[in-house]
């Protein structure tokens, strides 16, 4: 019971289980990814530089290439809360001379910013932080900073996501360009609700009130395949009933 404890606590356990392939084509994306970045940035940035920036962009590396169809994985959040951020570390830099202050203003402020434009990027808040303690080199590029590197390499990191996933059809990248699929709604009794209204799921979010990297079409097509489950079992039920040996 301890260590069942204690790994809920931890957050331990695999709550999201997924194919050797899958994996494996996460990894070579997140390898290409940031390949093609380090070797944009290098010829902007020094060696230091380059290693700060690939820091941000290999976070987002995971996101695109192991969470591709996540809310926080979308084209607008990666370039956008970005390019928030960095304009944030950027001016903070600028107007505050204690760099402890300026970015630890930056981050908070990144992440107010990027809710508020709908770009919410956790990778956002190192490149706020980058642009602050990043050092000479960087504070130098002033607010072309915005364009190269950050924007630059997050064009390039998400063309790679989008060229990468195409070719596995399950992938697709942005989440836009994923196949549409008819969910037909699963049998239901007369009289019976099976299916959970838009509606009902907009107020189930709102009640929350945090930000849950799901989409609303997701957990309704979850609910559907859970019920389409459920029923299959239970249309089973009394053929497996029936295999069972008669108790004594």
């Amino acid at each position: 019971m301890f260590w069942q404890r204690a790994a809920s606590w931890f957050g331990l356990g695999d709550d999201h289980p997924v194919s050797h392939r899958e994996k494996l084509i996460s990894a070579l994306g997140g390898f290409v990814g940031v390949l093609l970045v380090f070797w944009s940035s290098k010829h902007v940035l020094d060696a230091h530089g380059t290693v700060l920036i690939l820091a941000s962009m290999g976070s987002s590396a995971v996101l695109l290439f192991a969470v591709p169809h996540g809310s926080l994985s979308q084209p607008w959040s990666v370039i956008g809360g970005h390019l928030i951020s960095a304009a944030v570390g950027v001016t903070c830099a600028y107007w505050l001379d204690n760099p402890l202050i300026a970015a630890s203003l930056a981050v908070g402020l990144a992440i107010g910013l990027m809710y508020y434009f709908g770009c919410l990027h956790p990778p956002g808040g190192a490149t706020a932080m980058i642009a602050v303690l990043g050092g000479t080199e960087i504070h130098d590029l002033g607010y072309a900073f915005l364009l190269q590197p950050v924007l630059s390499n997050s064009i390039i990191i998400v063309a790679v996501a989008i060229i990468t996933n195409y070719a596995f059809a399950w992938r697709r990248y942005p989440r836009a360009m994923m196949p549409a699929k008819e969910l037909s709604a699963p049998f239901c009794p007369p009289g019976e609700k099976c299916l959970i209204a838009h509606s009902d799921l907009v107020y189930a979010l709102s009640e929350l009130d945090s930000y849950i990297d799901v989409s609303e079409d997701d957990l309704l097509q979850i609910y559907a395949l859970a019920m389409r489950h459920s029923i299959e079992v239970d249309d089973h039920l009394p053929h497996l009933r029936r295999l069972e040996p008669a108790k004594p």
